[in-house]
């Protein structure tokens, strides 16, 4: 969790891409694919939380100067 927390977001999506081409590839085994797969499920969550969090930001900053 805490390697998460000192990600960026534009780092966390970059292991991310590098995740699903791993996923691709057919010479990944069962196990390693399992362990990409749940490690991708988590960085794809850190990355929904920041953009969550961006837009949160974007509409208060909005609604203040409206």
């Amino acid at each position: 969790m805490a390697e998460k927390e000192r990600l960026s977001f534009e780092d966390a999506l970059k292991q991310l891409e590098s995740i699903v081409k791993a996923l691709e590839n057919e010479e990944t085994t069962l196990e390693d694919s399992v362990v990409l797969y749940q490690k991708g499920i988590e960085l794809s969550k850190f990355c929904s939380d920041i953009l969550d969090n961006a837009e949160l930001k974007i509409s208060q900053v909005n609604e203040v100067n409206e």
